[in-house]
Order: structure tokens, then C-alpha cells, then sequence
């Protein structure tokens, strides 16, 4: 039985239950939710294909800029509505060059000489587009022929102003990776429920699709112009949907190491939002506060969560059920540290611990990169 008088038990229950929230509850609530009121969007009724610009940003990308252009090329689309937008930030390699060698009715490059940020970029990049839909993604990626289609099909809904496709990431053969695999499971689970129900907080910066009249400048130093462009659109009362009908898949795979540099700046950028628009966690500023407070900002809230759970948790060692509590704690915690020690054992019983605290983790180190400002204009 809890007593109400001790603070050590507050304590204890208050984070298990925001822990509990943010990485399982929210999940079952937002399906249950979107199960029970639908709002699907409607993918059918353009009576004429719109005209599209791929907005591409590129820094020192030789290496994969002519595969990626062909690869956008070959879109099952109209080749007389389709335009490749390559703005290239400074790069000091070949890249403008083997754009140039390709650029022609359907690509267009815009050089630009100082390396200024993927968000500066932007703000060069859309405006000069001439299509009605931008898709935004970027070099590393490859679409399928259809993913540029089904994209644009989204937008036949006079409702929708952005929407995300789905990014397939190949499968991590290290046990802390696995747990991460796991992570993006659950975050395609909650993405396309939020779709059904409202809007997806947030974006795939490596397949959506805008209006194009509805882009506004960024800061040139923002960190996530994939949720600080489709925010600004939902906010603005729009729609931002998910179709996993688009993909777009990336070579890379969910290892720790490259996983915790992309973690860690989408963590910093999270930070970079939370604190400069404030006002969309207000009920009274946007419909979506709730969704944006539990699927976004308590994921990097729980970090401080866990320890002061750990905490409580021995301090009140002495009663039965926390001694339990405190064992079942420690193994949890054991389990994360064997799957970081030995990587390559697959196996849920491992990679579930080490994932969870990998990630955890990361959302520390992502607070400190954004007060010490790790990710500035120009670095990506």
C-alpha cells in the first residue's frame, strides 16, 4: 500500500508512470483513438496531375549525387511536370560539377558558394521552385518509382498540406542496434496512427512533400526543418499525413555509432524547439499540443525520469515491494549493460535494455549538444 505522506513513494510512482506513458502508453492510446475516430484522408479526385519540384540539398556528395538524380529521374511521373532542385552548400568537391553535367529541362542547380546550413539552403531551394507540390529528401536515400506519386496523391484531400512517406532503414546486427530497430517500429505505429486521427508531428526529412505556398523561411540555424515545416503547416491548420506508400530507403543501418549522431542532433533539435516555440504546447495556440508534449518532448524528458525512478526506488528498499522493484530495476539495468558489452548477440532479452538506454542517453547527450551549441549554421 502506498503512503501518500512519503515523497521517496511520489516520487517513484510519479516517474514509473511517466516512463510508462511516454514509451508504451501514449502508443496504445493514440491507435485506440485513431480506431475509433477516423479521419482518413482521401487519395483520390486530382482531376490533373500538379506539377512537382524535388528540392534537394547537397554538401560534398560526389560520391552518390548522379545515382540519386537518376534515381529521382525515373519517377513514375509525368517528365514535363517533374523538376530536380539541387542546391549545393558550398560543396568543395565535385558535386556542382557532376550537377552541372546532368542539369537540363528537369534539373536545375543552385550553387551556393559558402557553406551556409541545410536551412539556408532551404530558404534558396523552395522559393525557386516552380512546382505546386515540393518533395524534399535528401542524396543518401533512393525512392521507389512510385514513392514521388503517392506522395502527390495525398494532396488530391484539400485538408492535407504536407505529408511524410515512410524511411526503411536495413536491419542492425548489433544487439543495442536491434533495440533502435524496435524504437522505429513503434514510432511507424504511432506516425500512422496520429495521421489517421489529426496530424503526424513531424516529418521524414528524407521523404515528405509540402504545399509550396505554404513553406515559410526557416532559421537558418534550425536542426529539424522536417518538424519545424510541418508544424508551422499544421498549426496553420492544415494537415500533415503519412503514407507508407512512399518510401524511401536508406543504406545505412540503425549500428550505435551512426545512430548516435543522427539521435543526438534530433535530440539537440528537439531541445532547439521546445524552447523557441513555446507557445505550441499551449492548448489555446494549436490542437496538436497534446500529441506534440507526449509523442516529442516527454521522450526527452523521460531521461530525468529514469534516474530519479532508480533513485526513489533504493531509498525505499526496505519495504517488500520496493525490494522487488529494486531487483527487477537492477537486472533490467544489467541486461542493457550485457547487450553494450556484447554486441553481436541479437536477442530481444538484450537488445530491448541496451536500446532503451541507448536512447535515453542519447536525449542527455542531445541537451548538452544544444546548450553548448554543437549543431550551428552550417553543420549538419
Amino acid at each position: 500500500m502506498m503512503d501518500f505522506r512519503d515523497p521517496l513513494e511520489w516520487a517513484f510512482w510519479v516517474s514509473l508512470a511517466g516512463v510508462a506513458y511516454t514509451f508504451l502508453g501514449y502508443t496504445i492510446l493514440i491507435q485506440v483513438l485513431a480506431k475509433c475516430f477516423p479521419r482518413p484522408t482521401v487519395k483520390d479526385g486530382l482531376t490533373e496531375l500538379p506539377s512537382v519540384s524535388v528540392v534537394l540539398v547537397a554538401f560534398n556528395e560526389q560520391k552518390r549525387i548522379r545515382a540519386r538524380l537518376e534515381n529521382l529521374l525515373a519517377a513514375d511521373y509525368p517528365k514535363e511536370k517533374l523538376e530536380i532542385v539541387v542546391v549545393t552548400d558550398g560543396s568543395t568537391d565535385e558535386t556542382p560539377a557532376i550537377v552541372r553535367e546532368i542539369a537540363g529541362q528537369n534539373v536545375r542547380l543552385l550553387a551556393q558558394s559558402d557553406r551556409r546550413g541545410k536551412a539556408a539552403c532551404l530558404n534558396v531551394g523552395v522559393p525557386a521552385a516552380t512546382g505546386n507540390i515540393v518533395v524534399l529528401c535528401d542524396a543518401r536515400q533512393r525512392f521507389d518509382a512510385a514513392t514521388i506519386p503517392n506522395l502527390v496523391a495525398n494532396f488530391a484531400d484539400d485538408r492535407v498540406g504536407a505529408v511524410s512517406g515512410e524511411l526503411f532503414i536495413e536491419s542492425s546486427s548489433s544487439s543495442v542496434g536491434g533495440g533502435v530497430d524496435i524504437y522505429w517500429k513503434l514510432e511507424k505505429i504511432v506516425r500512422e496512427s496520429e495521421a489517421r486521427l489529426s496530424s503526424v508531428i513531424g516529418a521524414t526529412g528524407a521523404v515528405y512533400a509540402i504545399r509550396r505556398e505554404l513553406f515559410q523561411p526557416l532559421p537558418v540555424d534550425t536542426i529539424l526543418d522536417d518538424v519545424l515545416i510541418p508544424m508551422r503547416i499544421a498549426t496553420a491548420g492544415h494537415r500533415v499525413g503519412f503514407d507508407p506508400s512512399a518510401p524511401a530507403y536508406d543504406p545505412q543501418t540503425t549500428d550505435p555509432v551512426k545512430e548516435k549522431r543522427r539521435k543526438r542532433r534530433t535530440l539537440a533539435g528537439n531541445f532547439q524547439l521546445m524552447f523557441r516555440y513555446p507557445g505550441w504546447m499551449m492548448p489555446w495556440q494549436t490542437g496538436l499540443w497534446w500529441q506534440l508534449l507526449s509523442h516529442k518532448y516527454s521522450r526527452v524528458c523521460a531521461a530525468w525520469l529514469l534516474p530519479t525512478m532508480f533513485v526513489s526506488n533504493a531509498m525505499l528498499i526496505s519495504k517488500p515491494l520496493y525490494e522487488w522493484l529494486f531487483y527487477a530495476h537492477c537486472g533490467f539495468y544489467l541486461l542493457a549493460a550485457l547487450g553494450s558489452l556484447f554486441k553481436g548477440i541479437k536477442t530481444k532479452l538484450l537488445s530491448i535494455p541496451s536500446g532503451f538506454v541507448f536512447l535515453n542517453l542519447m536525449s542527455v547527450l542531445g541537451l548538452w549538444d544544444y546548450i553548448r551549441g554543437t549543431y550551428r549554421q552550417g553543420r549538419w
